[in-house]
């Protein structure tokens, strides 16, 4: 057991207002046609759900998310930008598994008379992403801050996506969150002495859960052949590839102090999770982006600077003078995402069976 002083004394509910505030905006809670859910068709993929939903049943990180004795310390030695970086990083990852966790239970909830397949699937992987977003919460709490969930789930704006859009996103965001997850881990067992916090060394077997959620995602998208067949399938495939990556991309930029706590470079690592997710989207879209033109992460990263400026207008401007100033650089953004989105794409369908 380790051994450590006694920790101060924290006004929690102060911090938590202070968390909830600072996260209200982004990430998104979101819901969906339900009835269109419980409609689908999903007898070309009934093998691979099967065998996903076995392993879901059996539930191998079911005692994985058990805090050990290394938490049992004082965490005031992390102060300053290092700190809050931490905390930034805790809450919008805890916010955003928590939204997973509510869409997934809705859905599991509202399709369980008419597709009880897909309601066991959405209702084991609410499982998987409330113990995330609870064990986030709990290392919320070694900082003095953590998140009000119940006031999350009734007072958050919730976004309508058509399923179909959730399938696409919802893909992207658990094989990002994969690769987000694993590089770090690997980073980290090479470099322990930037393993500043013992939540790190659970990311090899979390990260799973991400893969297999996308792997059922996956096999969802692939049941339904307007998602995959058609021009349409093509321009929304690299629609949401792009909206995911130049999100990441300026979220990155955002939280360098984090990375280089870490002793990661942020734009390598953003480059990497980038590439990465791009390459495992051909297994299940019909069209991804072409990361390696030369000007794809050239403008990812002036819509990262320009973002960075429009922050900084954020800082001191009145509202409606803010407004006036940033509109330009959106402008740009728009811009430089719609040149990168009009770059010919790779057809992986073409590719289907060199990518299997």
């Amino acid at each position: 057991m380790v051994n450590s002083p006694p920790k101060p004394t924290v006004d929690l509910s102060a911090a938590k207002t202070k968390a909830i505030k600072e996260n209200i905006l982004t990430p998104r809670f979101y819901t969906t046609d339900f009835d269109t859910a419980a409609e689908m068709d999903l007898s070309a993929q009934d093998t691979e759900l099967q065998a996903m939903l076995a392993e879901m049943r059996a539930d191998y990180n079911r005692h994985h998310f058990v805090r050990d004795e290394s938490f049992n310390q004082s965490w005031d030695h992390i102060t300053g930008e290092a700190r809050q970086a931490f905390i930034d990083y805790l809450e919008r990852s805890c916010v955003s598994e928590f939204s997973g966790f509510l869409l997934f239970k809705e859905l599991s909830r509202k399709v369980k008379d008419r597709s009880p397949l897909l309601a066991e699937m959405f209702n084991l992987m609410a499982r998987d992403e409330a113990r995330h977003a609870g064990f986030l919460n709990k290392a919320m709490g070694d900082f003095g801050c953590t998140m009000d969930l119940a006031f999350l789930t009734k007072n958050r704006v919730y976004t309508f996506f058509p399923i179909e859009w959730v399938l696409y996103t919802v893909y992207l965001s658990e094989k990002i969150g994969y690769w987000r997850y694993i590089i770090i881990y690997r980073h980290l067992e090479k470099h322990p002495e930037n393993q500043f916090y013992p939540l790190f060394r659970y990311f090899e077997s979390w990260c799973q859960d991400e893969n297999r959620h996308g792997d059922i995602f996956k096999a969802l998208l692939r049941s339904q052949p307007k998602l995959w067949q058609t021009w349409q399938s093509k321009l929304w495939s690299r629609f949401f590839l792009l909206t995911v990556f130049a999100t990441h991309t300026l979220t990155v930029h955002e939280r360098t102090g984090f990375y280089k706590v870490l002793g990661i470079d942020p734009t390598e690592f953003d480059a990497e999770v980038i590439r990465k997710t791009n390459e495992t989207s051909l297994r299940a879209f019909p069209s991804v982006l072409d990361t390696e033109h030369p000007d794809f992460f050239r403008r990812l990263h002036r819509c990262s600077d320009l973002n960075w400026k429009m922050s900084e207008i954020d800082r001191t401007q009145p509202k409606w003078v803010k407004a006036l100033r940033k509109l330009p650089y959106q402008l740009r953004i728009v811009g430089h995402l719609l040149r990168i989105y009009l770059t010919k794409g790779i057809d992986a369908e073409a590719l289907r069976e060199t990518v299997r």
